[in-house]
């Protein structure tokens, strides 16, 4: 099973610069987008529908904000959106799709660049998502949770990272919080269970330099229970091609639907 997590930083951008084109030829079974900035009814034409996919959305209430979709090409027994407080619900930041063995959902954590307000409202998030995810391990199946997470786990997964040490994203109570994630509740990074690689990030700043010396971080990710570890069997982020200022992460799973 092929599983793609991308952020598009805007659909209509990224289809614009050949996403669904590239998509297409991956031959992924789910493909999980983020941060579309479109609402559903804008999104009903051919160039929004591969064939063979089953497209699922949560739209943000208020334009321009984030947006989750999950593309499919097995039929959910379930799809469920948000995550029952505002942040999360209001903006559009987490969609799942439930199958016979296993959940795989879309989500996005708020950025914390922007201001002081900013950090305390992505504190505020990465607490109440903590809560989701302790919930989600008393649960009796299994689940991949993808998206963009706004924090580089280590230095590894930051270029110039020790000059970064105060800035959003790299924060020591940010990566606590992730510590905790892949520590305490021992969920699985499952780019980083087969794929020990320098230098490989997701996110380059917004212009074609960072881009072209691959100075950037991994702040996007594929985060399993413990009992898929086993079958994560490659992981790789694409970029020859850019249509956002992320990259497509894709992990092959030994599962089946």
């Amino acid at each position: 099973m092929r599983v793609i997590s991308f952020n598009t930083q805007g659909i209509e951008q990224a289809a614009d610069k050949g996403f669904f084109d590239w998509m297409a030829k991956q031959d992924a079974d789910v493909v999980c987008l983020q941060s579309l900035r479109a609402k559903e009814y804008q999104l009903d034409g051919d160039r929004y529908h591969p064939e063979g996919y089953h497209a699922y959305f949560f739209d943000a209430f208020e334009d321009g904000f984030s947006g989750v979709a999950i593309y499919t090409r097995h039929v959910p027994k379930a799809v469920m959106t948000g995550l029952g407080f505002e942040q999360c619900d209001f903006n559009g930041r987490f969609i799942q799709a439930d199958f016979d063995k296993f959940s795989i959902s879309s989500f996005t954590i708020p950025s914390g660049l922007k201001s002081d307000e900013a950090q305390a409202a992505k504190i505020e998030y990465l607490e109440l998502f903590m809560g989701h995810l302790k919930k989600t391990l008393r649960k009796r199946r299994d689940f991949i949770f993808t998206g963009t997470l706004n924090i580089a786990h280590k230095p590894v997964d930051l270029s110039n990272w020790y000059v970064n040490q105060r800035v959003s994203g790299f924060l020591a109570e940010e990566r606590a919080w992730i510590e905790e994630v892949f520590g305490d509740l021992d969920y699985v990074d499952a780019f980083r269970q087969v794929n020990k690689a320098e230098r490989q990030y997701t996110w380059w700043p917004d212009y074609n330099r960072a881009w072209k010396l691959n100075e950037g971080a991994r702040l996007d990710y594929q985060i399993t229970t413990p009992n898929l570890r086993k079958t994560i069997k490659s992981a790789s982020i694409y970029k020859d091609q850019q249509f956002s200022e992320h990259a497509p992460l894709i992990v092959d799973y030994d599962l089946g639907f």
